[in-house]
């Protein structure tokens, strides 16, 4: 799977020189938790709803309303967004984004394209959408967790001991010791008895749900 087939396309910007009030609207009104910086077709920035709350002055402030006012309408999204900036591109694989995310703990990338324009916006969201996907909760059916050994092979083994259930998902859960966990999801005719097969096949199972 890769970033252009999750991100939200074209996504709504803002310039450096926007009020931090404007932002604070645009973000409520369209129900989003950031937005991209953009100077003419660059990307200068990114700004969240955190940043541009933070920016307000504390309810404990001796300012005049006026005063308030005043210094809210000059403050721009320039002075609290964050740059430079950490994106993804939209050819880069699901898996590549959520690794900047996670290594940068950002919640949100901006995603280029290979001469650097903005074309989208890729969020935790997206990558949990494409998690649930990946192993077909959405489909029903019976979710083993599995023990190999990691060797070629071993995975036919568990898939004929499936039969005639149908395999939705598979995923790995990594390896140690020289064995390696599956989660299988299957559907269809004889799912409720997969785990006594598999057991009767020499599989250990770790987890039904």
């Amino acid at each position: 799977m890769l970033v252009k087939d999750w991100m939200t396309p074209a996504p709504l910007t803002i310039s450096p020189n926007t009020a931090v009030l404007e932002a604070l609207k645009l973000l409520k009104e369209r129900g989003f938790r950031r937005l991209p910086v953009v100077d003419g077709a660059t990307l200068v920035g990114i700004v969240t709803d955190k940043d541009l709350k933070d920016a307000m002055p504390s309810k404990a402030t001796t300012l005049s309303v006026w005063e308030l006012n005043y210094l809210l309408a000059k403050l721009t999204v320039q002075e609290v967004m964050a740059h430079p900036v950490k994106t993804c591109v939209a050819s880069d694989t699901l898996e590549q984004a959520a690794l900047i995310m996670q290594a940068n703990k950002v919640a949100g990338l901006p995603v280029l394209d290979k001469a650097g324009a903005l074309v989208g916006m890729l969020t935790i969201t997206d990558v949990l959408g494409a998690f649930t996907q990946v192993l077909g909760l959405k489909e029903g059916g019976v979710r083993l967790t599995i023990e190999m050994t990691d060797l070629p092979g071993s995975l036919i083994q568990a898939a004929e001991a499936i039969k005639p259930a149908n395999i939705v998902s598979v995923a790995t859960a990594g390896h140690q010791n020289g064995l390696r966990k599956f989660v299988i999801r299957a559907t269809g005719e004889q799912a409720e008895v997969l785990a006594q097969r598999l057991q009767a096949a020499g599989i250990h199972v770790l987890d039904v749900q």
